[in-house]
This record gives structure tokens, C-alpha cells and sequence, in this order.
């Protein structure tokens, strides 16, 4: 294989990150001067900072206005084991998982909450669950971005607008990017670290009426943690989905929300935010179309994230290595684009198949994407002639 030429080109912006992700463009420290810091989160500024953080999330997110929105600790994850040690129990329960985090809720439910009717219907990494085989009589409990799978649900058009059960959704890469149909969901939960690239350990919990009712009429037969607790006396904690947080929130990471929402409603609001990871997406897709050595982890286009972007080298000269072998070239180009300071954090996750996984989120210029393309073909061409000489 002959050299691989070095781009000229940078992205201005190498955070690509899955999370935290990059902050707004034009972001600096300055943003964060009106902090209500060294004051009380109870006091009349620290509660009105909370209420208006929680107000323009309704705004963007075009949330209905019988719809709870709180503010509750330990981010999006500590959200949905809010939703879930508070819920469920009182019906059968459907979980549905494509990815890691899906499969966490999964093991919440099996074996911390040992629910014995408890429906587990998964499909592999680039896939997901067909909607019709779900039980929407049960609750069911599901994310609707796999972040580590970059698929996503493409619509709620199999979710019952008569259905019994509760729907709990795990939206943490979808919220500010993707469509949610308030009316088929029950519960959804987000943290302010994804799209809008704010700071981690806080979540957002949206509760509707229907969801509302199940929390005052249904005690669960487990202790909650004070940290779980959204009734009191068998009614609902109103303060909680008006500012009045369960524990002291950080005023400065509240700050830097209200800061991502200003700029959210700048650029448009939910369209001109989706219109961003649209564009995003669209960069790489592009890219992929013009190479065949790489493609979308994603099985079809329908289903495809616009923020968590997974990629999978397809080189029949590297699919046919073992996984370990597949895995260190992975790894080598994304170390080699790191390197180069040209791309930051972009490895596949974890427990995924080998590859990379990009931020196309609203808060990622699109300029920055196409300046990192040719650097993905770099990086792949330099990486597989190491491989051919080291054979």
C-alpha cells in the first residue's frame, strides 16, 4: 500500500466524545459569571435558576404542559432507577435492550428488583427489537438511542395510544436531536452532558399524568432511598418538578444548562437542533457511501442514530482477523487520529464490536466533520500498511 498524504485540514473542535460531549460552539469559561455560586439552591435565586432550567427544557423539548419535568441526581442513569425502583411492579414488565446500557436496565430489573414477571426481548448490537413483538399492556422499559450501538427507534408508531402498561424511556442521546412522541411515552429520562453538551450528575426526569398516577396510587414492596422518593404521604412531591431538588444540585453545572438552553433556543430551537445532527449524520454518511472499507454499525438507514454514530471497518482483509486483531486495529486508528489531535475519545465502546463511535450531536460543527473525514481515511490507510509490514 503506498503512504497514506497527511491531511492539511483540522477540525477547529477535535471533541468528538459520546459524553460528556463537546460543549456549544463559542462556549468559554465567561458563560458561567452569573453562576449563583456560595448561595443556597433554596434560596429565591437558586430556585428560580432551577425553575427556569426546567421551564426552557419544556420550551425546547415542546413538552406538554401536563407533563412533569424535575431534576434529579445522579444523571440520566440516576433518573431511570428512580423511574424504575418507583414504578415498577404493579404490572408485568417488558425489557427491551439493544445495547449496553438497555442491558443494564435489564439487569436492574432481574436481579436488583428480582421481578419475577419481568420479559427480557433483546436483538445484537446494530439491531433493535421489533416493537409489534412488545407487550404494551406490560410496562415496558427501553432506550430510545442505543449510545453504544448507534440505533435509534424511528418513530413511536407501534406504541398504543391505548396501551395499559407504562412506557419508561431511556432518552439520553435523543433528547434535543430526535423526535419523542410525548403521547406514547410515560416516562423520559436525559441528562444534561449529551446533546446540549452541558456537565454530567444531573438527570432529567418527565413524568406524565398517567405515569403521575401510578406514583400516587402503587407502593412498591421495596424500600426507596430518599434519593428514589418523588411521593410523600402517597401524594406527589410537587417542589421536586418546580426546582425544589431532592439534594443539593451544583449551581455551576446548572448555570452551564442555562447557558446550552439560550443557545439551543439561538439556533432554532428542537429544529434547528435537530437540523445540526442531521447535517452531521449527513457528513458522514457521505463518507461511508464513498468508501468501502467502513460502514455504519447500524443495519438500516432507518434506524440509524444522528448523534451516537458507531462505525465498523469492512475490509474483508480485517473481518476476516480475530476479534482481538479486529479490536488493536481499531484501536490504532483511533489512537493515531488522537495523536494527531484531530479526533479525541472516539473508540468504539466497550462491550460493542470493534470500531469507532462519533459525536455528531447539535453542538458539533459541522465544519469539524468534514475537516476529520480525510483524516479517518489517514488513519485507516497508515494503520493497515503497519499491519501489511508487520506480516
Amino acid at each position: 500500500m503506498a503512504n497514506a498524504t497527511k491531511p492539511t485540514t483540522r477540525p477547529a473542535n477535535p471533541r468528538f466524545s459520546s459524553g460528556p460531549c463537546a460543549k456549544r460552539p463559542g462556549w468559554t469559561l465567561d458563560a458561567l459569571s452569573d453562576a449563583a455560586l456560595g448561595r443556597s439552591h433554596r434560596a429565591k435565586l437558586g430556585k428560580n435558576k432551577l425553575a427556569q432550567a426546567i421551564e426552557d427544557t419544556r420550551e425546547i423539548l415542546q413538552v406538554p404542559d401536563d407533563y412533569r419535568i424535575g431534576i434529579v441526581p445522579a444523571s440520566d442513569t440516576g433518573a431511570v432507577e428512580m423511574a424504575m425502583w418507583s414504578l415498577l411492579g404493579a404490572r408485568p414488565v417488558d425489557m427491551v435492550a439493544w445495547e449496553s446500557f438497555g442491558s443494564g436496565w435489564v439487569t436492574d430489573a432481574v436481579k436488583q428488583l428480582k421481578l419475577s414477571d419481568a420479559r427480557v426481548l433483546e436483538a445484537g448490537y446494530g439491531d433493535i427489537v421489533d416493537f409489534a413483538d412488545v407487550n404494551f399492556d406490560h410496562d415496558v422499559v427501553f432506550t430510545w438511542n442505543g449510545t453504544t450501538s448507534g440505533v435509534r427507534v424511528p418513530n413511536g408508531d407501534k406504541i398504543p395510544a391505548d396501551r395499559q402498561g407504562l412506557t419508561i424511556c431511556d432518552a439520553t442521546s435523543a433528547a434535543f436531536a430526535q423526535d419523542l412522541p410525548w403521547d406514547k411515552l410515560d416516562v423520559v429520562t436525559f441528562s444534561w452532558q449529551k446533546v446540549m453538551g452541558g456537565e454530567a450528575a444531573h438527570g432529567m426526569l418527565i413524568l406524565s399524568p398517567r405515569a403521575v398516577e401510578r406514583l400516587t396510587t402503587y407502593k412498591p414492596a421495596w424500600p426507596l432511598p430518599k434519593i428514589f422518593r418523588l411521593t410523600s404521604g402517597g401524594k406527589l412531591i410537587e417542589g421536586i418538578f418546580k426546582g425544589e431538588t431532592i439534594n443539593t444540585p451544583s449551581m455551576l453545572c446548572v448555570e452551564d444548562y442555562l447557558d446550552a438552553l439560550q443557545w439551543g433556543k439561538s439556533v432554532g430551537g428542537l429544529e434547528g437542533l435537530k437540523a445540526r445532527a442531521d447535517a452531521n449524520l449527513a457528513v458522514i454518511e457521505r463518507f461511508v457511501e464513498a468508501n468501502n472499507w467502513i460502514g455504519f454499525l447500524a443495519k438500516t438507514p432507518d434506524i440509524r442514530s444522528n448523534t451516537s454514530v458507531c462505525l465498523q471497518f469492512t475490509d474483508p482483509a480485517l473481518t476476516a482477523l480475530p476479534k482481538e486483531s479486529q479490536e488493536a486495529f481499531a484501536k490504532g486508528v483511533a489512537s493515531l487520529l488522537e495523536k494527531e489531535g484531530v479526533a479525541l475519545d472516539i473508540s468504539a465502546y466497550r462491550d460493542a464490536p470493534p470500531g469507532l463511535r462519533i459525536w455528531t450531536g447539535a453542538t458539533v460543527e459541522t465544519a469539524d466533520l468534514e475537516a476529520l473525514m480525510p483524516w479517518l481515511a489517514y488513519a485507516y490507510e497508515t494503520q493497515k500498511a503497519s499491519l501489511a509490514h508487520a506480516a
